[in-house]
């Protein structure tokens, strides 16, 4: 069975997520949106982890549904846990070092995303990282605690854990972060690599960037939305034809079979928040190429830049621009599709005539990623304007206009030049 499944989100109960993330809008926003299976977030929130249990009921073997609800959306048990700690990279100068030997390092902060099978091997978990740190305070927990370890941890107490290096680009939090990570898997989790089947590549990265590295070509690239509302899911996730079943997804995953695993959907890079090198404070934005003319230094006020994703991907990579590694998972740039209706609408997103231009496509075509993926420009045309079926039809086929994103500023995907737009509200006006 085809379906699109996004792991990654947070609930209500963590910082800077809206108070209508609950298990009931996330079901109903995963219907409009055309996602079956949803991961849950946050469960080593003690009062998170309680409502899992009293409103989710088993469906197929290790996901859950909405109890008394007809719904067919799945839920899987996901968390993501925030690792800080102290540790010295594990090459230096050239040659391989004891790490035991070393006492004082580099601070890491990478975020892990951790998939389980049943809510008893989530209590058990719970309980280990509890005597770690306090997962009372955030639904993403920060704990002083090396990946490797958090890894060791949770597949000693179920195998059938997946653990997965969160936005794996993005500088502050990251395992490849330009900010507080490593250069390779291996340098992070050592001997535990070889459990690391999976990174995600984050919104501001897409697999071809990740293709470039050739160490990369063990490891199955995902996507998923790392939501902090309901509207945002799935603006990146994963395409399956599999039984539905935790064994069956997280089997597709670690084999990285094309056949199982279709495609990811992604955004733009460049709309990521993290894209290019800059400054937000100082309003300063720069490639790769001008961040090296600089030295690396903020021309505004003298500060190291904040460098980016596809700066790091540079530094990193030992492939060139467009390489084609011979097994890999394809994907799909997409822009969501309230941000393509206010594009050529020539209006915000969240405002009146966006959000019942919104609601007029869901109800006649049933989701988002039905209307973005399959839908005809000929039966979108019967419903809505044919400039918004224009620029849906654009999204497909990657004609679009990137400005990349800096420093925690997103970046913007322009459907539509500012003379179309101009002569698009001419038009409003007059009709």
């Amino acid at each position: 069975m085809q379906f699109i499944a996004d792991f990654h989100l947070h609930s209500k109960y963590s910082r800077a997520t809206s108070p209508q993330m609950d298990l009931e809008n996330l079901d109903k926003w995963a219907r409009i949106k055309g996602i079956k299976v949803l991961g849950t977030g946050d469960f080593t929130h003690p009062e998170w982890f309680n409502n899992l249990k009293q409103k989710l009921e088993p469906a197929e073997p290790g996901l859950f549904r909405l109890k008394s609800s007809n719904s067919e959306i799945r839920f899987l048990l996901t968390t993501e846990i925030s690792c800080v700690y102290s540790k010295t990279q594990a090459i230096a100068k050239g040659k391989k070092e004891d790490l035991s030997s070393l006492s004082k390092g580099k601070v890491r902060k990478i975020h892990i995303i951790v998939f389980a099978p049943s809510f008893e091997v989530v209590e058990k978990i719970n309980v280990q990282l509890g005597w770690v740190g306090n997962l009372k305070s955030d639904g993403r927990p920060i704990l002083g605690l090396d990946a490797k370890e958090l890894t060791k941890i949770v597949l000693s107490i179920s195998q059938d854990c997946l653990i997965i290096p969160a936005h794996a680009w993005t500088p502050w939090f990251a395992i490849f972060g330009s900010k507080s990570g490593f250069d390779s898997i291996e340098e992070c989790f050592e001997d535990y690599s070889k459990y690391i089947y999976s990174i995600e590549t984050g919104l501001s990265s897409d697999p071809a960037m990740n293709w470039r590295l050739s160490a990369l070509d063990k490891v199955t690239l995902i996507s998923n939305s790392d939501s902090h509302s309901p509207s945002k899911i799935g603006r990146e996730a994963n395409v399956f034809n599999t039984e539905i079943s935790y064994a069956a997804i997280t089997q597709a995953i670690k084999d990285k079979d094309p056949q199982k695993f279709l495609y990811t959907i992604e955004f733009y890079p460049e709309e990521g928040k993290y894209h290019y090198d800059g400054h937000r404070s100082c309003e300063i934005k720069l490639s790769p190429q001008e961040t090296k003319k600089y030295n690396g230094i903020c021309p505004v006020c003298g500060k190291p830049l904040t460098v980016g994703v596809l700066n790091r991907v540079e530094q990193l990579a030992d492939r060139e621009e467009g390489y084609l590694p011979e097994k890999r998972i394809p994907f799909k740039n997409l822009v969501p599709l309230e941000e393509i209706i206010a594009d050529a609408l020539g209006h915000n997103t969240g405002t009146k005539q966006v959000e019942k231009e919104y609601k007029n496509l869901i109800e006649n075509f049933n989701s988002e990623f039905n209307i973005l993926l399959d839908t005809t420009k000929e039966n979108l045309e019967k419903i809505t304007l044919p400039e918004i079926a224009e620029g849906i039809m654009r999204v497909r086929e990657g004609k679009v206009v990137k400005e990349a994103g800096y420093d925690g500023v997103y970046g913007k995907i322009r459907i539509f030049s500012k003379e179309e737009q101009k002569e698009l509200i001419r038009q409003e006006t007059l009709f």
